[in-house]
């Protein structure tokens, strides 16, 4: 038995001979040099970038060990669109399995044999060595077909745009090539080889065999067979020794670039943004050349698979505007390779004229992130969205309405332009006195915000908001006119120096205060508060000490605080998630936990949570007079109306932040849906189940 096991192989290089074996190895050599040299050169292009403002490197083997864990675990692939993540595991495991196995027979013929005069590529490890590469290169092919039949069959429209081009073609044809080759080389082999060995046993290679057995009934003899495998051979071999080659020159460079933008990638990108260095000139502010982008984002470019996710998600490009977040990152790879091919040098970004991005599709942008939530490889859109906002606001071409509300900020701390006297003017129509937290020490330290304070819809979010922590005894007080705008939309608008200067002004005010946590109403200044103050020396708290309301709240209710056990408000209702409460800083629990305590009956649209349709007012879009096709908060409540699950006759739509208020009211006048919903504050359902109506 064990005799028998020892020639149960097959042999390699079968009738290529021993010229044709050097001439493999030559060519195998070139390949890897030419690969070698391609990665070289990539990794040399991007340290000309410039340097990344954040560490990006450390703890390296943990952060390769997350980055492949995410990647087999093909989770974000999975993410909207189950077909494609599956096809893409199966291409995944699929190719890895095959590059593993050929990696074994290689350290088996050229290390382990010459070594020992052995080799372990027989018997049982060769049987189980053949069943898992027959398993697994079928799901590469199929994996592989599916890809196929979605770009050309079904033909989705994500997958085809103006940068698709023949190279697309050429992977995915390359790829089926050598997975369907490499069964049609094996068939061959099995039944050239019958002739001179019993070769009953390779019906563990259950495809190769199956091959085996479609040639016989098309005709084929052992001695065609024999004699066309040289050719088939050669064939199979070129095709993927290019392959090899060709993988830093196009498309295949993908599948190093992303895996090392997992690597790389920042947990909180988007949700805190990278600052200004204190020494850069106007000119330095925002990329004014391809090279005064970071490395970083240099390897985003490279990264991106033309998937099209995060265009199919985009609320801006579905709304009609101007922007395609694809193709803001492919435009400037295309770029980068024209001027590195020695093409024309043009700005990264104006108002008119001849540049890369135009200004109108960054001042498009909503800052919501789900492009970066939809990115399978961690395409860090909106930090290089908001440096791109920094250079147009540096040279003067900012949209002239959030030039206006930028000089409202500075002339009176609110966006509003009214005076600062003026912000606590909210509180006097209460039948109690808010605290002045610059009077007494409080645990919790208001942050009311701009919206709540100056617009007459949402001061009564602020004054049931206040009526809520009355009625659970909150430890709370307020800024008055202490308090400016947080800044956070300021930021991504691209007025840094601004932002920072309410960074200084904010800190300071809260810091005159003796206070335990910090609680805001708007999700905006939650997050600017948590993930960006506490990286400026003006500021000294951390994270963990600042709160948005309706955490600080979901906490009294679940202690009966409020006193809500029991609540039946009879409402049908639906919740919106704020994409800077919801997506930016995974707070979804908490609004839901306070709807359902009122009793109120909680029906959830299709999109929700991370899948949350932005409201179309951040990044400066609730300042902007835009030119769209359906308002995102238009399209937002159609979705409500009509497609909301169990069929549900939703009354009332339910928000948690301003802005969202602001933005729905809006929309619910321009779409006509005046008489058909209510949009609520979280807070209102609260003091009404409370019994302390606005």
């Amino acid at each position: 038995m064990s005799s028998i096991l020892q020639t149960t192989t097959r042999p390699t290089f079968w009738r290529i001979g021993d010229v044709g074996k050097a001439l493999f190895y030559y060519l195998a050599a070139l390949a890897v040099i030419v690969f070698l040299y391609g990665v070289y050169d990539r990794v040399t292009r991007y340290a000309r970038g410039s340097e990344d403002p954040f560490e990006r490197l450390d703890d390296l083997p943990q952060r390769t060990v997350a980055a492949a864990q995410l990647a087999l675990s093909n989770r974000k692939q999975l993410d909207r669109d189950t077909v494609a993540g599956v096809m893409h595991a199966f291409v995944v495991w699929g190719f890895l399995t095959l590059l593993i196995g050929t990696t074994i027979l290689g350290i088996d013929m050229d290390l382990y044999r010459p070594l020992t005069g052995e080799s372990f590529f027989v018997g049982r490890f060769y049987l189980s060595y053949s069943f898992v590469m027959d398993a697994m290169g079928l799901l590469f092919v199929v994996g592989v077909g599916v890809a196929l039949w979605r770009r050309y069959g079904r033909k989705l429209d994500r997958l085809h745009d103006r940068h698709t081009s023949r190279e697309d073609d050429l992977f995915l044809g390359a790829l089926f090539v050598l997975g369907v080759g490499g069964y049609i080389t094996e068939g061959i082999r099995i039944l050239g080889t019958s002739t001179v060995r019993d070769v009953s046993f390779e019906t563990v290679s259950f495809v190769g065999w199956s091959v085996k057995e479609v040639l016989v009934m098309a005709g084929m003899t052992p001695e065609m067979a024999a004699g066309a495998y040289p050719f088939v051979w050669w064939s199979h071999s070129l095709v993927a020794l290019w392959f090899v080659a060709w993988i830093p020159y196009a498309k295949p460079f993908h599948m190093l670039s992303s895996f090392a933008n997992l690597v790389a990638r920042d947990e909180k990108a988007g949700v805190r943004l990278p600052g200004v260095p204190s020494d850069a000139s106007p000119d330095e502010i925002g990329p004014s050349d391809i090279d005064d982008f970071s490395w970083k984002q240099l390897l985003d470019h490279d990264a991106c698979t033309k998937c099209g996710r995060c265009s199919s998600i985009c609320p801006a490009k579905a709304s009609g505007r101007p922007l395609d977040p694809r193709n803001v990152i492919l435009d400037l790879k295309r770029y980068r390779e024209e001027r590195d091919a020695g093409g024309e040098d043009v700005p990264i970004i104006a108002d008119g004229g001849t540049s890369v991005i135009d200004a109108h599709t960054m001042e498009s942008c909503m800052s919501c992130m789900a492009c970066m939530d939809a990115c399978p490889v961690d395409i860090e859109h909106v930090t290089q969205f908001t440096e791109m906002n920094r250079r147009l606001t540096e040279a003067g071409e900012m949209d002239e309405h959030v030039q206006d509300a930028m000089m409202n900020v500075f002339q009176h701390g609110n966006t509003f332009g009214d005076p600062e006297r003026a912000r606590p003017d909210w509180t006097e129509d209460l039948d109690f006195e808010v605290p002045d937290a610059r009077d007494e020490p409080v645990e919790y330290l208001w942050y009311v915000g701009d919206y709540p304070s100056y617009d007459e819809r949402n001061q009564k979010i602020a004054r049931a908001l206040a009526r809520v922590f009355e009625a659970a005894d909150v430890d709370y007080g307020i800024l008055y006119e202490a308090e400016q705008t947080d800044g956070n939309d300021v930021r991504r608008v691209g007025e840094e120096g601004l932002y920072e200067m309410l960074v200084e002004d904010n800190a300071a005010a809260m810091l005159d205060c003796e206070f335990d946590s910090i609680v805001t109403t708007d999700p905006h200044a939650y997050n600017t508060f948590m993930n960006e103050y506490p990286a400026f020396e003006a500021c000294e708290w951390d994270e963990d000490d600042v709160f948005h309301y309706t955490q600080v709240v979901a906490d009294l209710a679940s202690s009966d605080s409020l006193g809500l056990s029991g609540s039946e408000l009879d409402y049908t209702v639906t919740y919106h998630d704020p994409c800077h409460l919801g997506r930016y800083n995974g707070e979804f629990e908490a609004p839901r936990d306070l709807i359902r305590a009122t009793g109120a009956d909680l029906h959830e649209m299709p999109r929700n949570r991370d899948d949350s349709f932005c409201c179309g007012g951040g990044g400066g879009g609730l300042w902007m007079d835009l030119e769209e096709e359906t308002k995102p908060s238009e399209e937002r409540l159609r979705e409500a109306l009509e497609d909301t699950e169990a069929g549900a006759a939703v009354e009332k739509f339910v928000v948690a932040c301003p802005m969202c208020m602001t933005m729905y009211e809006d929309g619910r006048k321009t779409g006509g849906y005046e008489d058909d919903l209510e949009i609520v504050g979280v807070t209102e359902l609260l003091a009404e189940a409370v019994g302390a109506r606005p």
